[in-house]
């Protein structure tokens, strides 16, 4: 075997899937991804590597099938950057890590992307139309429903968690972004929830 053949038997190619944002999701974009015969590295929120250089993969059988599951494969480094942003502030969430609970988003995002705040919050607005720190609020909220509905944290300790100042802080933030009071919320018979994948902008 010459190196260039062994070059091309180690490539491999990331593959930046958008609305890929949920342990759901990981599960059918690898299930889908291996019925076209790919082999698949390894797979995280919002991106797949898989074996092989990008101009001997499948690109459109690929785009078809994520397509069909609601997902969408991006190329352009934007979009790229897009979806970045929203999986890491949608991890930093859901991270249960006291190491990582009272950054603030902002820094995070600086840590994890490489790029400078001020450029990452403008290409977002651009974009989205929707600033990142109403789609973090958004999200926060989101995630308070679901714990709301599991029953099994008071809103204190909710509150901390999702590492607002104060139960009131979080109080008066869960009424403007959903209309009720989380105690009303907590209280409807059916608490109709959506799916991240269906929050996102």
């Amino acid at each position: 075997m010459n190196k260039s053949e062994l070059n091309q038997e180690h490539a491999v190619t990331t593959l930046t899937i958008k609305n890929m944002v949920c342990n759901r999701c990981i599960k059918v974009v690898k299930e889908e991804l291996e019925k076209l015969d790919l082999d698949v590295r390894s797979i995280i929120l919002g991106e797949a590597i898989v074996s092989g250089e990008e101009k001997n993969l499948p690109i459109t059988k690929i785009k078809n099938v994520l397509t069909e599951n609601g997902f969408e494969l991006i190329e352009d480094k934007k979009a790229k950057t897009i979806e970045q942003i929203k999986i890491i502030v949608i991890e930093h969430i859901y991270n249960d890590s006291e190491k990582d609970k009272d950054k603030n988003i902002s820094k995070v995002l600086v840590e994890k992307t490489g790029y400078d705040y001020n450029y990452l919050s403008s290409l977002f607005s651009s974009i989205e139309n929707i600033t990142i720190e109403h789609f973090f609020i958004l999200q926060k909220i989101e995630r308070a429903k679901e714990l709301l509905k599991y029953g099994e944290l008071t809103l204190s300790e909710i509150a901390y968690q999702l590492s607002y100042s104060s139960v009131q802080h979080l109080s008066n933030q869960f009424k403007k972004v959903t209309g009720l009071t989380a105690s009303q919320f907590k209280e409807l018979t059916y608490k109709e929830r959506k799916p991240i994948d269906q929050i996102l902008p």
